[in-house]
């Protein structure tokens, strides 16, 4: 960790190789955030092109080094919003369901709640804070540095986005004995 700091410092200091070095530890998870978003392979890559521009572009202006990869998520998240908003959708959907740990409503989607419709259907800033906490994995502390936005914000966003999927999918699980959306 230290080393990475030493090396954040460096790049701000326009040292472009302790840069490329960052970037490169930092590529799969920016490209998996963009492609989450945009779900198409070139858009993806055009949302991490642009990310990593920006951050040449305005390294030198990161005041703290220590929050470098939240910085970088921050810009990569923008891009994405960006993308989105010129007509593209989140299809967040199969990317949740391939992560450990997540439950498989494959099974439900077959009884008529189409659970991607649900996800499509969140504000933006719950479907970004619902991606960074369960697809991303980040704390509450880092999703409130991730969207510049206080504690009590990413923890209303979250369990709003929530309590909008719970009320969209309770139709899917009463049918089905045993199985809760808790």
């Amino acid at each position: 960790m230290e080393h990475d700091l030493d090396r954040v410092k460096c790049a701000i200091d326009g040292d472009r190789y302790a840069l490329q070095e960052l970037l490169h530890a930092e590529k799969s998870k920016l490209y998996r955030m963009a492609f989450a978003y945009v779900r198409n392979e070139d858009e993806a890559v055009e949302i991490f092109q642009q990310t990593v521009l920006k951050c040449i572009e305005s390294i030198h202006q990161l005041k703290k080094p220590e929050y470098f990869s939240t910085w970088l998520t921050r810009i990569c998240i923008n891009e994405s919003l960006s993308v989105k908003r010129k007509g593209k959708r989140l299809n967040l959907l199969t990317e949740l369901l391939k992560q450990p740990g997540h439950q498989d409503f494959s099974g439900t989607l077959a009884h008529g709640m189409d659970v991607k419709d649900a996800l499509e259907a969140l504000p933006d800033k719950y479907k970004t804070a619902l991606m960074l906490r369960f697809y991303q994995d980040l704390s509450i502390q880092d999703i409130a540095n991730v969207l510049d936005c206080p504690i009590g914000t990413v923890k209303t966003n979250i369990h709003r986005g929530l309590t909008s999927l719970k009320s969209k999918l309770k139709g899917v699980y009463e049918d089905e004995p045993g199985k809760r959306f808790n």
